[in-house]
């Protein structure tokens, strides 16, 4: 962080989500509760695909990253959040605060694009049963996720790097309970025009383009579910379909509130609320509703719960 007069590394604050009050001290013992079955459920995902060969396909191996995204941004956000809590410290450090960007974008990105992906292959799953081996091979597979990892990584380096360079010169609270860009924009004491510009586009490359063929693998589903004969087979591909939907519209929703959204327009109350549900809730919902509603997935999860604890 440069200061308008030039020196660097002074601290920001972040005012965070909780104070101390009691109702506020039972949400943040919810939150803590959040964090640990996230970390749980989605640790326990990566090791049921990793253990059990009937879940070696390429399914799975990106639901085992999305398990290992969501783990990695809720572990970049809450442990900070909890320590600022319980010491009654809010300040972080310039160099912590880029971290937390670039994490977080990093993060979210790959999360865009590898939604896609998952959206892609239940496609193919679904309406090109026959040619799913080829179409969705491995090697695809890595490419994919190994895509998905870099781009997410690129936009984080660039945004961190160019929202740290700018001067603070009045506040230097966020009032937010982490480091992101858009909050950060607010106390630049420079013209961010261009810089907003900037975040517009990689949105729509981040955003709307990754959504844009998500909505599009999904009607191709709905049409081919509609066409089916079979009733029951209708159903589950509807009703699987409708679950990642859920996850995407929750995620993709409450992103481009935050970074699409005009930075004059809103309250950053409402900010910090709607950013709880892509930092906290999505990652603990996204076991749930891509998994444990799985057969494969509960199959093997209560092989694994027999072999270690019967």
């Amino acid at each position: 962080m440069v200061n308008a007069n030039g020196t660097t590394g002074i601290n920001f604050i972040l005012l965070g989500l909780f104070n101390h009050t009691q109702i506020h001290l039972f949400l943040f013992a919810m939150v803590l509760v959040i964090f640990i079955t996230s970390l749980m459920g989605n640790a326990l995902m990566i090791i049921l695909i990793h253990v059990h060969p009937q879940l070696h396909m390429p399914m799975y191996f990106l639901l085992s990253q999305l398990s290992f995204m969501d783990m990695m941004l809720v572990s970049t956000i809450l442990p900070k959040m909890a320590a600022n809590y319980l010491m009654d410290t809010r300040s972080i450090s310039p160099t912590g605060c880029g971290v937390q960007i670039f994490l977080l974008l990093t993060l979210g990105g790959s999360e865009c694009f590898l939604l896609t992906a998952m959206s892609y292959d239940c496609y193919v799953a679904i309406c090109h049963p026959l040619r799913y081996p080829i179409l969705m091979s491995r090697k695809l597979c890595l490419l994919t996720t190994s895509g998905s990892w870099l781009l997410g990584g690129i936009d984080g380096l660039m945004q961190a790097g160019a929202t740290l360079s700018f001067p603070y010169c009045h506040s230097q609270e966020i009032n937010q309970f982490f480091c992101e860009a858009p909050s950060l924009v607010h106390l630049a004491c420079a013209h961010t025009t261009i810089f907003e510009f900037f975040m517009y586009v990689c949105c729509i490359l981040m955003l709307l383009i990754p959504l844009s063929l998500i909505l599009a693998s999904y009607s191709l589903i709905l049409a081919a579910v509609l066409c089916m004969r079979s009733a029951g087979a209708g159903k589950k591909a509807f009703k699987t379909c409708s679950s990642h939907l859920a996850v995407v519209g929750l995620f993709y929703g409450t992103i481009m509130f935050i970074y699409m959204r005009p930075k004059s327009n809103g309250s950053e109350d409402h900010d910090k609320v709607v950013s709880v549900f892509y930092t906290i809730f999505t990652p603990v919902l996204n076991p749930l509703i891509y998994s444990v509603r799985n057969k494969e997935v509960k199959g093997a999860l209560r092989r694994w719960l027999e072999k270690h604890f019967m």
